[in-house]
């Protein structure tokens, strides 16, 4: 059997998704929770434990890539020790994972070679794809198949709820950080539009980049979702003040008419295409409420808030 090493938290969830965990060996310390309790940490990150706000996450990774540093290492010793056929990496993000440059340069080190394979999407369509690549390099190319049917279809049916009310696509912003605020790229404004709503301040299938506060308030969205990458809702909720203390803030209409929503980043910058339908689910439910009842079993992973009179913590 085939011994695979997953570098990005995406690729080990979709390779559980799949039913293909038993290839896994080893992941990184980001992964989901079932893999970390089954499955060797190889790759870490200097900032395990460190509570940091955004701010100085930012800061901090802004200063290491503009050095020439790597805040993730592999452990060498482990990964010789696993002596993994097949590594997926990814190209896509420097900052947020482990890229293949630094995953090659541990490989190098190694008695046997592994394949690297890179999983790098930059559309949902190219999501999809990559669960394709991973069963094919695994043998197992008809489970992939198999299990974007079911995505689908699940999507299918979003679609075809929004349609039987004749739905109005939602003005709609979604945040990929606080601070600096970054708007949503990649795939993420394909979800949105899945799900009955526009982010004309997004980037399809490209990088997010900063946006400014005065940019957002001339656009002011109707429906607002804050989901800040690598954040459940109740770490964002920590720095939720420093949005509601910008001038303005109560001007938008999404606040005005309740349309604030905090999510968890893993239906949203985690590209595991189960995670990210499970998000076009529950944004067509802010979205269209009339018309999608998000399921049960996500309901936690999101929360409206009342921001004209919540109390938001500092």
């Amino acid at each position: 059997m085939l011994k695979v090493c997953s570098f990005l938290p995406a690729v080990t969830q979709m390779i559980y998704d799949m039913g293909l965990e038993d290839h896994l060996y080893g992941i990184t310390f980001e992964c989901p929770e079932r893999a970390l309790q089954e499955k060797q940490p190889v790759v870490r990150c200097i900032l395990e434990g460190k509570n940091l706000s955004s701010k100085e996450i930012d800061t901090l990774f802004s200063a290491s890539k503009n050095q020439g540093k790597d805040l993730y290492y592999v452990d060498e010793q482990l990964l010789e020790q696993i002596e993994p056929d097949i590594i997926f990496t990814q190209d896509m993000c420097d900052i947020c994972q482990i890229d293949t440059a630094c995953t090659a340069a541990a490989v190098a080190k190694l008695k046997k070679q592994p394949e690297l394979i890179s999983i790098s999407p930059e559309s949902l369509e190219d999501v999809f794809a990559s669960a394709v690549t991973i069963a094919k390099a695994l043998g197992r190319e008809e489970l992939a198949y198999t299990y974007l049917d079911s995505l689908n279809k699940r999507i299918d049916k979003v679609v075809d709820d929004l349609r039987s009310v004749k739905a109005v696509p939602k003005r709609v912003m979604l945040m990929e950080w606080l601070e600096p605020i970054f708007n949503c790229g990649h795939w993420i404004p394909h979800q949105i539009g899945y799900a009955g709503g526009v982010d004309m301040l997004s980037n399809p299938s490209g990088d997010s980049v900063v946006t400014s506060w005065e940019k957002i308030l001339k656009y002011n969205p109707e429906i607002l979702v804050i989901a800040p990458c690598g954040f459940t809702v109740e770490r964002t909720l920590e720095e939720m003040h420093m949005l509601t203390s910008k001038k303005g803030w109560r001007d938008l209409k999404a606040v005005q008419e309740n349309k604030v929503f905090i999510a968890d980043f893993d239906m949203f910058t985690q590209s595991s295409a189960n995670t990210l339908v499970n998000g076009i689910e529950v944004l067509a439910g802010m979205f269209h409420p009339e018309a999608v009842k998000v399921p049960e079993h996500l309901t936690t992973k999101f929360r409206q808030l009342d921001l004209q009179h919540a109390r938001i913590p500092r």
